[in-house]
């Protein structure tokens, strides 16, 4: 079963928190330093928010499933839908160990769909630097992909 994900860089995360856990009525499934995310179920949605230095506002949507076919058959519909799609095979993010595929939809909007395959103790392998629009979660080449962004607006991640 398919899960609808999306990942909101926040200026706040405290602040955020509390009002997502009130919004929700129920605290985040995972909380770290710089990241809380819902696993909800009604409405089903893996609902991440991240204070990592990108710009405010959301960051990605995706659908997130429950096993490498059902991956697999999104793999084939995000190639009908998106000639330019990126593949991270056993990418590290968010807490958690993926495979993952990345498109870019007509307006820019990264859209990622993953496998989770396990949880892992750190964000990344950015987590000892401030993000770039290359480091995690959305790889560089979507960044580029996308048309909102200047090239100053690429170099200071507020697309990312």
């Amino acid at each position: 079963m398919k899960r609808f994900h999306v990942n909101v860089s926040v200026r706040d995360l405290g602040e955020s928190i509390r009002f997502y856990t009130a919004l929700f009525a129920t605290e985040p499934s995972v909380r770290k330093d710089d990241y809380a995310k819902w696993m909800l179920e009604d409405p089903r949605i893996n609902f991440a928010i991240s204070q990592r230095g990108y710009a405010v506002g959301v960051n990605h949507l995706g659908v997130q499933v429950d096993s490498g076919a059902e991956l697999t058959s999104m793999r084939d519909q995000l190639t009908r839908a998106d000639h330019a799609l990126i593949e991270q095979a056993g990418a590290t993010c968010c807490y958690a160990h993926s495979d993952k595929y990345w498109v870019t939809d007509p307006s820019g909007i990264a859209w990622e769909t993953f496998h989770t395959l396990d949880s892992i103790p750190i964000y990344g392998a950015d987590t000892d630097e401030r993000p770039t629009p290359s480091s995690c979660c959305v790889p560089a080449e979507v960044v580029e992909a996308r048309p909102c962004c200047t090239a100053a607006e690429k170099s200071a991640s507020c697309c990312a």
